[in-house]
């Protein structure tokens, strides 16, 4: 098996739809790899395909038996995920 590195995925400031492809490319390419920590402290507005697309990838962290953590999420970015009622799906993997 090879061995596992874990990355890092910093987070913009907007994580709007013109941001989020961006995202979506550094997760794949982070995820093949490893672990990976997403860094989520400079979030100021968060669209919700990107939380949905947070979700899909800790889902795929999970099934490659990979680990997948939100470090720090900003207060913008758990108050979007309380609003859409998304709690149940990121408290596994917010980590303060």
């Amino acid at each position: 098996m090879a061995q596992q590195i874990n990355q890092a995925v910093d987070l913009p400031g907007i994580i709007d739809l013109d941001a989020i492809d961006a995202i979506r490319d550094r997760l794949i390419d982070a995820l093949e790899l490893g672990s990976v920590v997403v860094k989520a402290d400079a979030v100021e507005r968060v669209s919700t395909n990107a939380l949905l697309l947070l979700v899909s990838a800790a889902e795929t962290a999970r099934r490659n038996h990979f680990d997948f953590a939100i470090e720090a999420p900003s207060a913008a970015m758990t108050t979007a995920i309380e609003r859409l009622g998304l709690g149940s799906q990121f408290s596994g993997m917010m980590k303060q």
